[in-house]
């Protein structure tokens, strides 16, 4: 347990922290998933769309350190692949 008010200060930051980034990386699988709902259902129109919008989520997690930087490029290539071999 933290004892010095210094370690208890950045036990309440890393509290925040946890919280602010836990809805981040929900709101980027909520839209990861949606992209993958709309190729699942084979709606090309409806996928690219989806995708479109998952894009700046997934560099928004980048840029807030939720997400690294390879990471979100590759989710973003395979879906953008998936998606590009859609009929």
């Amino acid at each position: 347990m933290a004892n010095s008010p210094q370690a208890k200060k950045r036990a309440r930051q890393n509290e925040r922290r946890f919280a602010v980034n836990k809805a981040r990386r929900s709101r980027i699988r909520t839209y990861l998933r949606k992209v993958e709902e709309a190729i699942a259902s084979g709606d090309k129109d409806a996928a690219a769309t989806a995708l479109k919008a998952a894009q700046p989520e997934l560099m928004r997690g980048v840029t807030k350190g939720v997400l690294h930087k390879n990471t979100a490029a590759r989710k973003m290539s395979r879906l953008s692949s998936r998606v590009k071999a859609l009929g």
